[in-house]
């Protein structure tokens, strides 16, 4: 008998140890600035992106990923809460008119609390609040960009600190939880000062049909502003050739991401993380690249803005469905809350997000977006609100004193012949707009209370 009780005890304190040490999936959110939704390899070979590549290959890819706002501050606060920009209180980049800090808790704060070593590296770009600061072990130190919002140092430096804290935490006893924003190809705003002007190169920079064929003069007036009197000027009027170096520079600002990217999974890879680790690859909003001849980002709601790069693999060990392309359901950035803690295993608060686990994890999801809608406020300290809303067939964007746009995206995708004068597609644009006002309704955004202020003309190209 007290053989079997010491066998019994033995086999209980066994599994208990096995319980105690069994621990979560780690997760690794890695994110470029700035990068468009066709800037990688498979959708365009004119980028060099062998990593991120091989990453698709492996991934669940939403073919149609969005940004709840296509400016850095706002849509890095949607990802980290959950919730879109009039909500978390960030309607622009810290610092600018509508700007202010993050003062919500934060998915980081969510996995520290379930016992996650959690890091973070590279742009914060939300403040110095400290509820919206809590929640990360290790972050961006004095040689790097620091959380606090100050900028300075490199991609170089952030990427270094990401691999110490997997070389320092790889078969601990708390699973990881790491985010990595780079900066690239964001440095595309020191395209005036560019180094490696290669006339070879000038001839693989195909410009867009857009290109060719947009007058911005029939669409809303902010777009050619920013063009004539901001950050455009430096390249509005010139030359073709100066549009194409534009689209080679940002070429090399993507390859120099998707350098850094293998870095990061050769060193998964090393330290034994591959297998029980969820990467999410995505990007706070996309660059014009030239097309619609626009460049940067700005008073425009066009595809390369408001679309980005979105995959997610889900290792086939913890459950995740063999890698395709995913095409019927939206991923918009404020799905990365709830479907990370989803995934591993957390309770979901109150969001605007959706969990995409079930879609990860078995294929299914249900019912898809019947829209999306994406918010703009404004630059620098210049006002100028935007509405968006699209679904596969249309989009509909509506400014607040300068006018719509409706885009007919099956049969126009480049977005070149805006529709919302057209009495043909009358019916169609207020239905949108209907559901437009509906959703700002539902969701207490008060669009029409802003005040709209003129765009300055401006001096050296700023960062943001």
């Amino acid at each position: 008998m007290q053989k079997i009780l010491m066998t019994l005890l033995l086999l209980f304190c066994s599994t208990a140890s096995l319980a105690n040490n069994h621990k979560r999936p780690n997760v690794l959110f890695i994110m470029s600035d700035q990068q468009h939704y066709q800037a990688m390899g498979t959708v365009d070979d004119f980028f060099q992106t062998p990593n991120i590549d091989a990453l698709e290959k492996e991934s669940v890819v939403f073919e149609h990923a969005f940004v709840t706002t296509p400016q850095c501050s706002p849509s890095r606060a949607s990802m980290m809460t959950g919730l879109y920009p009039h909500k978390t209180g960030m309607m622009n980049n810290v610092g600018s008119a509508g700007g202010t800090e993050l003062a919500l808790p934060t998915i980081g704060k969510r996995m520290q609390d379930a016992g996650y070593v959690t890091g973070f590296m590279g742009k914060w770009h939300l403040g110095a609040n400290k509820i919206g600061n809590a929640g990360w072990d290790v972050r961006s130190g004095s040689e790097s960009r620091s959380v606090d919002g100050a900028e300075g140092g490199t991609d170089e430096a952030d990427l270094k600190l990401a691999l110490s804290f997997m070389d320092d935490h790889a078969g601990g006893d708390k699973p990881l939880f790491m985010f990595l924003m780079l900066n690239d190809p964001h440095d595309i705003y020191h395209f005036q000062n560019r180094p490696n002007r290669d006339p070879a190169k000038v001839k693989e920079a195909v410009l867009g049909e857009s290109w060719y064929q947009e007058d911005l003069a029939a669409k809303p007036s902010p777009q050619l502003a920013f063009m004539e009197k901001n950050q455009g000027k430096i390249i509005h009027g010139k030359e073709k050739t100066e549009w194409q170096y534009y689209r080679d520079y940002y070429r090399q600002k993507v390859a120099l991401f998707d350098e850094m990217l293998g870095r990061v999974i050769t060193k998964l890879k090393a330290k034994g993380l591959w297998d029980n680790t969820i990467i999410v690859f995505s990007s706070d909003h996309g660059d014009m690249d030239t097309y619609h001849k626009l460049i940067f980002k700005g008073p425009f709601m066009y595809e390369h803005m408001i679309r980005v790069p979105a995959l997610i693999r889900v290792p086939p060990q913890l459950g995740g469905v063999t890698p395709y392309v995913e095409d019927k359901h939206d991923w918009l950035n404020v799905d990365l809350v709830p479907t990370v803690l989803d995934l591993v295993g957390l309770d979901i608060p109150q969001v605007d997000g959706i969990s995409y686990k079930p879609l990860l994890t078995n294929g299914e999801q249900g019912k898809s977006r019947e829209f999306v809608v994406t918010q703009y406020y404004g630059k620098q300290k210049w006002v100028s609100p935007i509405r968006s809303i699209r679904n596969h067939q249309f989009k509909y964007n509506l400014y607040l004193e300068y006018g719509e746009e409706l885009y007919d995206l099956k049969n126009d995708p480049m977005e070149i012949v805006n529709l919302a004068k057209d009495a043909k597609f009358a019916k169609i644009k207020s239905g949108l707009k209907r559901q437009l006002n509906q959703w700002m309704k539902e969701n207490n955004d008060e669009f029409y209370s802003y005040q709209v202020t003129e765009m300055q003309s401006s001096g050296p190209v700023m960062k943001h």
